[in-house]
């Protein structure tokens, strides 16, 4: 469970700091992705996309290991 929890808040933090890249590719847009504006400053909390992209990686890592 740490594990899960360690990965979704560094998959937060790179996905945050990269806010713009992750715009043009679309991720940013999903239902369930927050985009606040704080004391003058925004805040982007991508939930779904990271759930998302957990899935995918998650998926990408089994199909690696399967085909080993």
């Amino acid at each position: 469970m740490i594990r899960w929890m360690l990965l979704m808040f560094i998959l937060l933090v790179l996905v945050n700091s990269a806010t713009g890249w992750v715009r043009k590719i679309g991720l940013g847009r999903l239902p369930g992705d927050f985009s606040l504006r704080i004391l003058g400053r925004e805040v982007f909390l991508p939930c779904a996309s990271a759930v998302l992209m957990t899935m995918l990686m998650f998926s990408a890592i089994k199909l690696l290991a399967w085909m080993m």
